[in-house]
C-alpha cells in the first residue's frame, strides 16, 4: 500500500505538472493505477507461480499477452468513457485508441510496471526467505545443541552409576560421600549447565567434583593435578564442553589396581582459552573415537563444529604410553 499510493501521488504530480492540470492527473491515474495494480498481481499470483516457478514459460507469455491484450482494452475503454475521449493525450500528434503505437505504448507501460514490482516482490520475498531460513537454521543450530548437551547428562550419570554401585558392593564407606558429590553434579547439570555459556569457574569447579569422585571410587592409585594459568574471572564457555575428554583419562587410561595419573590444564591467551589433559594410557583399550560406547568425544566434536564453525582447534595423540588432548576455544 506505501509503494502504490506513492508511486500514484508522484505520477499525479508529474502528469499534472505536464498538463498543468492536477484534477485530470488524479482521475486518469485512478484509472491507469487501478488496472496496472490488477494486471501487476494477476501476474504475482497467478501467472507466475502457475507457469514460471514450474518453468512452462511458452504457456506463460501465452497467459501474460492475454493478460496485456485485456488490460490494454478495459484500460483505453474506462478512459474513453469516464475520463476523455483523447484517450492518450500525452502524445505530440493526434493518436486514435487501438492504434498500433497506442497499443504499444499501453502495453510498453503495462509491461514496466509488471516488471517493476514483480522485482521488487521477488527481491522482498528472497530477503523474507533468507531470513526465515537463518531462524530456522539457527532454532535447528540450539535444538541440536541442546540435544547434544542432553546426551553427556546421562551418558556422565551411568558412568558414575556405575561407580557408585561398585563401591556399594563393596560396603564402602565412601559410597555416603560419593552420593553428597553426586547431588552437587546433579544440581549443576539440572539448573546451571541449561544455560548457553557459563562461567569456566563453575565449569572447572564441576571438573573438580568428578575428579573427587574418581579419586574416591580407585583411592590412591589415581592422583590428579589441576593447573590455571591467567585471570579467568571474566571467562564464559559452553557448560558440558571439557568434561568428556577427562571422563575418557578414566575410561580408557586404566584398570583396576593400575596407577592413574591425569593432568589438566586451563590458560587463559589472549582471545583464547587452551584447555589440555594428559594422562597415561592402557594400549589394551580400544581407541577413544571407536569406542562402542565413546559418544563423549564425538559429541564434543560435534558441538564445537556448531559452536565455532573452523574457529577453533583440537588435537588428539598418543604419544608412548600417555594420551594428550590439546583443544583452542575463542572467548
Amino acid at each position: 500500500m506505501i509503494f502504490w499510493l506513492s508511486y500514484f501521488i508522484f505520477n499525479v504530480i508529474r502528469w499534472g505538472s505536464y498538463f498543468q492540470d492536477y484534477w485530470y492527473s488524479f482521475k486518469s491515474n485512478l484509472v491507469t493505477f487501478t488496472m496496472s495494480m490488477i494486471l501487476v498481481y494477476v501476474n504475482i499470483y497467478i501467472l507466475f507461480p502457475r507457469f514460471v516457478l514450474k518453468k512452462s514459460y511458452t504457456k506463460y507469455l501465452i497467459g501474460f499477452l492475454l493478460a496485456l491484450c485485456i488490460f490494454y482494452v478495459v484500460r483505453t475503454e474506462l478512459i474513453y468513457w469516464l475520463i476523455n475521449e483523447n484517450v492518450w493525450p500525452e502524445s505530440d500528434t493526434p493518436q486514435k485508441a487501438y492504434s498500433f503505437n497506442h497499443v504499444l505504448v499501453v502495453f510498453l507501460t503495462g509491461i514496466y510496471d509488471v516488471g517493476l514490482v514483480t522485482t521488487i516482490k521477488l527481491t522482498a520475498d528472497w530477503i523474507f526467505e533468507r531470513k526465515r531460513r537463518e531462524q530456522l537454521q539457527e532454532v535447528q543450530l540450539r535444538t541440536e545443541l541442546n540435544f547434544l548437551k542432553t546426551q553427556i547428562q546421562p551418558h556422565f550419570f551411568f558412568n558414575t552409576l556405575n561407580n557408585l554401585y561398585a563401591l556399594s558392593i563393596e560396603k564402602s564407606d565412601k559410597a555416603p560421600e560419593m552420593i553428597l558429590k553426586l547431588s552437587e553434579i546433579m544440581q549443576y547439570v539440572l539448573y546451571d549447565a541449561k544455560e548457553p555459556k557459563i562461567s569456566l569457574l563453575k565449569e572447572i569447579n564441576y571438573i573438580h567434583n568428578y575428579l573427587e569422585l574418581e579419586e574416591l571410587r580407585f583411592g590412591n592409585s589415581v592422583t590428579y593435578d589441576l593447573d590455571i594459568v591467567g585471570n579467568i574471572d571474566d571467562v564464559y564457555v559452553p557448560p558440558l564442553l571439557f568434561l568428556p575428554f577427562i571422563e575418557n583419562c578414566f575410561k580408557h587410561g586404566t584398570k583396576e589396581n593400575d596407577r592413574m595419573s591425569v593432568e589438566i590444564n586451563f590458560e587463559k591467551m589472549n582471545e583464547q582459552l587452551a584447555f589440555s589433559v594428559k594422562n597415561n594410557f592402557n594400549k589394551n583399550s580400544k581407541t577413544i573415537l571407536n569406542s562402542k560406547h565413546g559418544i563423549g568425544i564425538l559429541n564434543v566434536q560435534r558441538r564445537l563444529k556448531l559452536l565455532y564453525d573452523e574457529n577453533y582447534m583440537l588435537k588428539t595423540n598418543i604419544f608412548e604410553q600417555e594420551f594428550n588432548v590439546n583443544l583452542k576455544i575463542p572467548i
